[in-house]
């Protein structure tokens, strides 16, 4: 079967078939297979048969298509032997470098290698240096290397330049015309304060005992045609990629920041999804629109709060004009915020963070985003409009990609439900849950000192969201139909929803549209590549500034959260600095510890020690590898704060061996 390989840093990897859906469809590949391929290589495979973890397991018999020609790593001269260790750890091979092509790197610095000799079963790959990037610390290094090592395009072809030449700061008259003038419609962006692009535009009023709710996005089908320079590059970034304090966007800037985005007080082509919502926050109709707008003013969500949730007078008597409508929309919020709990769709508690940095690129801290009720609000707005998009394309019977969220694969379920009966709890529908028994359990267990461990381990369990062109809807928001409709600026995807909407706006067939279910499903294997890809360059970039942000600080202590449990240590975040290292299993204290993955602990063999996700601990940072982007702790307490307790209660714990014995 032909598929993409996905590496794991240990050497082993997987094969992710063509089309699958299913985590269970993915193929093990051992280290010896993963000799001659590269992390993101398509090759052919034969299963051979299981592992003794039940996994298919399979043999490399072709290599399809090699995706990996540039590395950017460190590199290293010894012995006269020349190599680039890569820096992206699921490239395990080291590069090998001839003298004559070293490019006038020194040893320890930062390079880019074009691989000229791919990896075989008895051959190391060889690459020429074609870039020094620097020195090893240097302000900002850790988003070129992210940017080179996921292979990140962040440079606009010629052919691209060319086209947008054409493009001005204003709409030309020409482009407004045949299209519904919405200028006078109060339509406001709503957007955090550092925000450059504004793809979406909300207006709200009662209607017909309910709301007339009007999402507008900024038309980038009509710039982004197919079959162009500009198309083909947007397509192959799949999605803008957002770095601390740094942005490789989809589309050239005279688009993401000028002509597609909805600034204030300017003519704007758009996209319009008119929704009629009735008081029980259900859609009763909905239609699209090709119009021009005006927004007429750009708020942030701190501005939205405060007139909303605190009734501040100066922001309210600032925006008195617009408050009527903005009202009514909080009104509508409350709507469609109860439905989205009657229907079940579940509301994880996650902690996402901002680094700031002060002069010379130097971290200050690390904070908390905190979302209020307009960042809520907003997000209801859009995910009504991508439903309604869903719907629309399916009435139409055109091809589309859906946003998907598969159900939980039972092995995954079976886990959690040995977890959860290990603390007196189930969650119904055995081993084919909904996403309303997830969300029945997080509010049962709200407030327990173990919902954060809850909340994580539930959490876990799920699969990743991904584009694909058959719709088996989406678990999470438990919609049984939904696409991505409102940010064609920075996802592919919703271009191409876009323009199958204007397809059907055009009274053309869905037999003539540009595209089939063959280029849908290639379209979703791709953007979902790509949105894995940024998410890993962004998490790498971070990660090293977090061990950047810990290097002076090596001896401290502090407290923190157990965040992951494996065989080889706990992981522990540390509480109001969010960031996270390793206490590795030999330092846990003199016991040979014994790692439960289904109750999501390490115990130990002769003192029953127990350390387990969400236990609270204090450690001392020992070490701090920015390399290997890894912080290393060791204990200040030998003992977490669930032992305390079952000393306390004067309760001891038979081991693990003796409990299953007696199940």
């Amino acid at each position: 079967m032909p598929g993409r390989i996905i590496a794991h840093p240990d050497g082993f990897g997987f094969l992710v078939p063509d089309g699958k859906v299913e985590k269970s469809d993915d193929v093990y590949l051992s280290a010896r297979q993963m000799r001659a391929v590269f992390h993101d290589d398509r090759v052919m495979v034969r299963i051979t048969g299981k592992d003794r973890r039940g996994r298919l397991e399979g043999t490399i018999v072709e290599v399809l298509e090699r995706n990996t020609h540039h590395v950017v790593g460190r590199f290293y001269r010894d012995s006269g032997i020349n190599t680039v260790v890569p820096d992206n750890k699921r490239i395990t091979h080291d590069i090998g470098v001839p003298d004559k092509h070293t490019g006038g790197a020194s040893h320890g610095q930062i390079v880019t290698v074009e691989i000229v000799e791919q990896p075989g079963k008895h051959a190391i790959p060889v690459g020429h240096v074609v870039e020094v990037l620097g020195e090893h610390m240097a302000p900002g290094m850790e988003i070129d290397i992210a940017i080179r090592s996921h292979d990140l395009p962040q440079a606009w072809p010629e052919a691209v330049d060319k086209e947008i030449a054409k493009y001005g700061k204003k709409v030309p008259e020409k482009a407004k015309q045949g299209r519904t003038d919405l200028r006078d419609l109060p339509l406001v962006t709503i957007d955090g304060k550092d925000a450059r692009d504004f793809d979406d535009a909300v207006y709200c009023e009662r209607k017909f005992g309910g709301w007339r709710l009007y999402v507008a996005i900024a038309d980038v089908s009509h710039y982004v045609s197919p079959e162009t320079a500009l198309d083909s590059e947007a397509e192959e970034r799949g999605n803008s990629v957002y770095f601390p304090e740094r942005v490789i966007p989809m589309l050239p800037e005279v688009l993401s920041n000028g002509l597609c985005s909805l600034n204030p007080e300017v003519d704007r082509l758009c996209m319009v999804c008119e929704m009629h919502i009735n008081k029980q926050g259900k859609i009763t109709r909905s239609n699209f629109i090709e119009g021009v707008m005006r927004s007429h003013a750009r708020l942030t969500y701190e501005q939205v709060a405060a007139m909303l949730v605190d009734q501040d007078k100066k922001t309210c008597e600032k925006y008195h004009e617009l408050l009527p409508h903005l009202e009514e929309l909080y009104r509508l919020y409350g709507v469609l915020r109860a439905a989205r709990e009657q229907r079940g769709a579940i509301d994880f508690e996650t902690t996402e963070t901002r680094i700031v940095f002060g002069e010379h690129r130097k971290i200050e801290r690390i904070v908390p985003v905190v979302r209020n009720d307009a960042h809520k609000l907003i997000e209801e707005c859009m995910i009504a409009a991508n439903v309604a998009a869903a719907r629309f394309l399916i009435r139409h019977k055109m091809p589309t990609l859906f946003r998907v969220h598969g159900q939980p694969a039972s092995e995954k379920v079976e886990a959690l439900q040995e977890f959860l009966g290990e603390l007196g709890l189930s969650l119904r529908g055995r081993l084919r849950p909904t996403a309303k028994d997830y969300a029945t359990l997080l509010d049962t267990v709200s407030g327990r000192p173990d919902e954060h461990l809850i909340n994580t381990v539930l959490l876990r369990s799920l699969p990743r969201a991904e584009y694909h062109p058959e719709n088996i809807g989406h678990f999470g928001l438990a919609h049984e139909r939904y696409v991505h409709f409102t940010s064609p600026i920075r996802r592919y995807p919703d271009l191409l929803v876009h323009r199958a909407i204007r397809h059907v706006l055009s009274k053309q067939k869905a037999t003539q549209f540009g595209y089939g279910h063959a280029d849908m499903q290639a379209f979703g294997d791709h953007c979902s590549m790509t949105e894995r890809r940024a998410d890993d360059a962004t998490r790498d970039a971070v990660d090293w500034l977090k061990c950047e942000y810990m290097l002076d600080k090596i001896g401290e202590s502090y407290k923190g959260i157990i965040s992951s449990v494996t065989s080889f240590g706990i992981f522990v975040e540390l509480q109001d600095i969010y960031v996270e290292g390793l206490v590795h299993v030999t330092a846990l204290g003199n016991d040979y510890y014994h790692f439960d993955p289904a109750r999501h602990w390490l115990i130990g063999e002769r003192t029953n020690h127990i350390y387990r996700l969400g236990d609270e601990i204090a450690v001392k940072v020992v070490q701090v590898n920015l390399d290997e982007r890894k912080i290393d702790f060791e204990l200040i307490e030998k003992e977490s704060v669930l032992n305390k307790r079952r000393k306390k209660k004067g309760k001891g714990r038979r081991s693990t061996k003796t409990r299953r014995k007696s199940r």
